[in-house]
């Protein structure tokens, strides 16, 4: 059994105590832990001159201080479910505090801050703490990767105002679709009258004189009729087509807008996603949302005007019967409000599945050469036969509680029809209604209960729309990583670039580079060297500006990236990066996607410097080959050539080049290292390599190891001072000869 901690009831008033005693705090925030098996409150107060932290044990308040002088350094520990902030003191290591795992974005950052005011960085009075929580306080559901906000407590209301505000552009047309299930309401209303007029005027009468001498007047009521049918029809193809027209013009603006806000995102922001999820929500969603917006509640409001207008009938005809055949609907009700409940956790569940599904979909077709190669067919169609079971034993579990509800719904919605029977009988036998009065209120009582039932569809539907809802504004609010400043600049890049002792982590409890310097001079070639995991790529990406930098700086002419805005930064920097990527096209289209306003001579001038114009020549097609999704009918070899030549027809101020000719042969890669040789001319050049000889042409060389710089000089000075550089030489001539021995073994 769940334990509640004391204050779960009674909260203690932390900052009360604080303020009494020390005076007011920079910033402070709750933390929790568990101790002896039950929860223990507390918090932690950073003060202009002191660390507290402050507890509530057994009634008594239990006060830690450390003052800030004498703090030299703070770390971060996280266990399952643990996060731990440790302070070192005089040189020893303290426990400070430690919080359940929600808790450990805060503890995180508490421990930045310390360690900026501890190497004199910042000032305890202008530290800035954002609280961050991973669940909401509220339902205490996680929130949505990236988000701060939570779709389920969400106001429903701001849910409809910010989809009213996407579809704005299509609002004439889903008004005037409304207005026109307004007026086919309204025929609809009319024809029961026109009936109860045939029946008593004319079928009721059996007075065959009468009959004939008014036989031009039934032929007008029939034809009234008639029209009224006619006009129900135009109405409804017009509203038909003109829903069509809308629903299609938003699926395309809502598609665009989320597609256009996901390009925004950062690569950490787009990684937190499955490609699955994205693109159900690009593509499912959207579709859902806009079905629901132009379909269904235009039939909503079609169904409640209908209830509107009969009831009214009714009411105005005889209020006695109009009551007796509403009597149910209360039950009715209460019945919706259960079933509303029970599939809301359910619908959800099943969003989530299908979205797996797609995954798993995309995944296997994504590595499908991986599958054949290994034989692993038989396993992956057992995994996705898995994923769709699930799928499959939510949705039977959601189609089972309307199936078993919905029956007694409509069996209490049919006691309206038992009631106008025995009324309406008795009082035509007394003689106080006709048989076209019968009729009329027959067809009205069908036309009132035709929208109950319709509407009895309504909690599924608006559960199924809000599900799609709260997941397209889950990625829509998500903040993205990386945005330009305020004011941006644009600006013409000539290739100095300066990182200034830099700190990065991918996750903010560990950094992956940490105090990290180096400068490059225009037209030079810097070639980073380190073992693998030490943060090469990482440093690259960074120049880029794909990640922001934790502290410090990385500039370039002297401007700090971050004031750059970044179109015009990447389109001035040429990648060739480890993982080559082709688009699904020809070659020629993936080697103008550099630059769009290419000629076909600059295109070919770039294959014949990256080496690849020969063997595209012998492609079936030449330049106009498909070359399959991710250049599958290339080699690998072929494809980074491809790479390398998109790199050249870029002609960029700065080039990147990450592993650039680890697919190649020997001969190959000779051939690509002259290319690039010219290419890197009066260009800054970051390169990273595992053959260590292709860098022996750089400028200078980095050395990364253990996080930092390790080592930095040229070629032939890192080889003198004997150490990581040397290493990994040495080791790499070891391989190389003993490679050399296996292919002739002669030699020996």
């Amino acid at each position: 059994m769940k334990r509640k901690a004391s204050w779960e009831n009674e909260p203690f008033p932390f900052e009360e105590y604080f303020v009494s005693a020390h005076g007011k705090a920079v910033f402070h925030f709750p933390i929790s832990s568990n101790f002896c098996l039950s929860l223990i409150e507390g918090e932690v107060f950073l003060a202009e001159d002191a660390l507290y932290r402050l507890e509530k044990r057994k009634g008594e308040v239990l006060e830690r201080c450390f003052p800030l002088e004498k703090i030299e350094e703070a770390r971060f520990y996280g266990y399952t479910g643990i996060a731990v902030c440790e302070i070192r003191v005089e040189g020893l290591w303290l426990e400070f505090c430690r919080s359940r795992g929600k808790d450990k974005k805060n503890i995180s950052q508490l421990v930045r801050i310390v360690n900026e005011i501890a190497d004199g960085s910042l000032q305890a009075k202008d530290a800035v703490f954002v609280p961050k929580s991973s669940t909401c306080p509220r339902c205490h559901r996680p929130y949505a990767p990236g988000s701060q906000v939570c779709h389920h407590c969400d106001s429903k209301k701001r849910f409809s105002g910010r989809l009213l505000a996407m579809v704005r552009p299509q609002l004439l047309g889903i008004l005037l679709s409304m207005i026109l299930f307004g007026a086919t309401t309204l025929f609809n209303l009319v024809i029961p009258m026109i009936q109860r007029n045939l029946v008593d005027g004319f079928l009721q009468n059996s007075d065959i004189e009468y009959a004939v001498s008014h036989i031009s007047s039934m032929v007008l009521v029939v034809l009234s009729m008639a029209l009224v049918r006619v006009l129900i029809v135009i109405f409804s193809v017009c509203r038909n087509n003109l829903l069509s027209r809308v629903s299609n013009k938003t699926v395309v603006k809502m598609r665009g807008d989320i597609y256009r806000h996901i390009q925004t995102l950062s690569v950490a922001g787009i990684s937190r996603h499955t490609a699955g999820d994205l693109i159900s929500r690009v593509s499912r969603d959207t579709e859902e949302i806009s079905n629901f917006l132009t379909h269904q509640l235009p039939n909503i409001l079609e169904q409640v005007l209908t209830l509107l207008f009969v009831g009214t009938m009714l009411f105005s005809t005889d209020w006695r019967l109009a009551i007796f055949i509403l009597l149910p609907m209360p039950f009715v009700a209460i019945l919706f409000r259960v079933i509303w409940r029970r599939t809301q956790k359910l619908y959800r569940r099943q969003w989530f599945e299908s979205a797996n599904a797609d995954t798993t979909l995309h995944d296997i077709f994504q590595g499908v050469r991986v599958v054949k190669v290994y034989g692993t067919e038989k396993s992956e169609i057992a995994k996705y036969d898995k994923v769709i079971a699930n799928l499959r034993d939510v949705s039977v579990r959601s189609e089972y509680v309307w199936s078993s509800l919905m029956p007694y719904a409509n069996f209490l919605m049919q006691v309206g029809n038992f009631i106008l029977l025995y009324y309406a009988g008795t009082h035509i036998l007394e003689g106080q209604m006709t048989i076209g009065e019968l009729t009329m209120f027959t067809s009205y009582v069908s036309l009132i209960y035709s929208p109950l039932r319709w509407m009895a569809r309504v909690p599924r539907m608006l559960q199924r729309t809000m599900t799609s809802v709260s997941k397209v504004f889950e990625v829509l609010d998500e903040e993205p990583d990386v945005s330009d400043a305020e004011n941006a600049r644009e600006m013409t890049i000539r290739g100095e670039i300066e990182i200034d002792s830099i700190y990065f982590g991918y996750d903010e409890n560990e950094n992956v580079l940490e105090n990290v310097s180096v400068s490059i001079h225009p037209g030079e070639m810097l070639g980073i060297v380190g073992r693998s995991g030490v943060g090469k790529s990482t440093l690259i990406n960074l120049v880029m500006r794909l990640y922001d930098v934790n502290k410090g700086a990385i500039r370039i002419d002297g401007v700090d990236v971050r004031d750059i805005a970044q179109h015009s930064l990447r389109s001035q920097i040429g990648v060739v990066l480890q993982e080559t990527f082709l688009f699904s096209g020809t070659v020629y289209e993936n080697l103008v996607y550099a630059k769009p306003d290419a000629t076909y001579e600059e295109v070919i001038r770039a294959a014949k410097l990256a080496n690849a114009h020969s063997f595209i020549m012998k492609l079936p097609d030449g330049y106009h080959t498909v070359v399959g999704e991710k250049g599958y009918t290339l080699s690998g070899g072929e494809r980074q050539r491809v790479a390398i030549a998109r790199a050249v027809l870029h002609d960029p101020k700065i080039l990147i080049l990450d592993e650039a000719t680890s697919a190649l042969d020997t001969e190959t890669e000779k051939l690509v290292q002259d290319a690039l040789a010219k290419l890197c001319q009066n260009r800054t050049t970051i390169a990273i390599a595992h053959r260590l000889s292709t860098l022996r042409n750089a400028t200078k060389l980095l050395v990364l190891d253990k996080k930092s710089v390790a080592e930095i000089g040229t070629h032939e000075e890192l080889l003198k001072q004997g150490g990581i550089y040397h290493d990994l030489v040495m080791a790499q001539r070891q391989m190389s000869a003993i490679k050399k021995t296996k292919k002739n073994p002669d030699s020996l």
